[in-house]
C-alpha cells in the first residue's frame, strides 16, 4: 500500500484532509473548497487546494481500493460520449450489482478495442471473476467478449443496464461544475481517484433507516481517517 508524507507542508494534515475529502464529496471546486475553509478561518488560496487533489487525491483513492472487499459478481458496463478539449471522447464505466465503482477509463474510441482495454484492467484489478456481465446492444462488447471467452456470461436487454447508466450522473454534474474536463489525462486521472472515494461514501440512504445511515457513516468517517492517516 502506498505511503501517505505530509512532511514539508505549511497546513496540519486534518486540514488537508477536510479539503481532500470536500473536493471529492460533493460537487465543487478549487474555489468553493477555498470559501469553505475560509468560512472556517483556514487562509488557504484555491491554488494549493488543487495541488492537494493532485498529491493526495490517487493515493488515497488506491488505499480505499486495496482496502475494500471483492466486488460483487455481477458487472455492468456502459459508455458515454465526453467532450474534451473540442475532441469528441468516450467514458468507458463498470459497475458491480450494488452501484459501486468498479473502474472508469477514458479512451478515444467505442469500437472492439476500447471494450477488450477495459476488460482485461477489471479481471486483472478485480478480486473475483464476474458470473455475468450485462451491457447496452453496443456490438464492440459482443465481439470483445468472444475474444476474451465470456460471451456466455453476457447479457442484454431492455433496461438491464439501468445500473451502469445511472451511474453517470455523479460525473455528468462533475463535468457540468469544472466546465468539461481539460484534456483526457485531466479526466483520468479525477475519476480514477473519484469512483473508490465515491463508494466509500456511496450509503444509499433511501433504502436504509436513519439509525443505520448514522452507522454506516460513521464506518465510512473512521475508514476515511485510516486511509489519510501518514505511514
Amino acid at each position: 500500500m502506498q505511503n501517505i508524507s505530509y512532511r514539508r507542508h505549511r497546513f496540519r494534515p486534518d486540514i488537508i484532509h477536510q479539503a481532500v475529502w470536500l473536493y471529492f464529496r460533493f460537487t465543487m471546486s478549487y474555489r468553493d473548497v477555498e470559501d469553505l475553509l475560509a468560512e472556517r478561518g483556514i487562509d488557504v488560496s484555491y491554488e494549493t487546494v488543487r495541488l492537494w487533489v493532485l498529491k493526495f487525491g490517487q493515493i488515497i483513492a488506491h488505499r480505499i481500493s486495496r482496502r475494500r472487499a471483492p466486488a460483487f459478481d455481477v458487472w455492468h458496463l456502459d459508455e458515454v460520449f465526453v467532450n474534451i478539449g473540442g475532441k469528441q471522447m468516450y467514458l468507458w464505466r463498470a459497475v458491480d450489482g450494488e452501484g459501486e465503482v468498479l473502474d472508469v477509463l477514458v479512451q478515444k474510441r467505442r469500437n472492439k478495442r476500447a471494450a477488450v482495454k477495459l476488460m482485461r484492467k477489471l479481471l486483472r484489478n478485480q478480486g473475483v471473476r464476474p458470473t455475468q456481465i450485462v451491457t447496452d446492444k453496443l456490438k464492440s462488447y459482443g465481439t470483445a467478449f468472444r475474444d476474451l471467452h465470456l460471451s456466455h456470461l453476457h447479457e442484454t436487454g431492455h433496461r438491464l443496464n439501468n445500473r451502469a447508466e445511472s451511474s453517470h450522473v455523479p460525473v455528468r454534474r462533475r463535468e457540468r461544475k469544472q466546465q468539461r474536463f481539460k484534456s483526457q489525462k485531466s479526466a483520468q486521472r479525477f475519476l480514477s481517484a473519484h469512483g473508490p472515494i465515491y463508494n466509500l461514501f456511496n450509503v444509499q440512504r433511501h433504502l436504509i433507516s436513519r439509525q443505520t445511515l448514522r452507522t454506516f457513516r460513521s464506518q465510512a468517517m473512521a475508514e476515511w481517517q485510516v486511509v489519510t492517516a501518514a505511514v
